[in-house]
């Protein structure tokens, strides 16, 4: 089977970083986290991930694990508040 040398397919896999999140999706964010349960669960996330710490003598595999979870929480936060302005304009 001859090889595809433009590389088709490979674009789903960027991240689409730098992009703003179209506003539905930051609305549907806002909406779900702003429930008692959802606001529940947010502090669940912040308290579990973003206030983890780890031992200096951390390894960096650990260290990576970690930021990508701190990573994944604080892009949830900032599509919260994204959807709250959006709300509000």
């Amino acid at each position: 089977m001859p090889r595809d040398r433009d590389n088709a397919g490979w674009s789903a896999l960027e991240s689409g970083r730098g992009k703003a999140p179209p506003h539905e999706l930051a609305e549907a964010f806002a909406s779900c986290f702003s429930s008692p349960a959802g606001m529940m669960v947010m502090d669940y996330l912040r308290r579990t991930f973003l206030s983890r710490r780890v031992p200096p003598t951390a390894g960096d595999a650990v260290l990576r694990h970690v930021e990508g979870q701190r990573s994944v929480v604080a892009h949830i936060q900032s599509l919260i508040e994204q959807g709250l302005i959006v709300r509000r304009s």
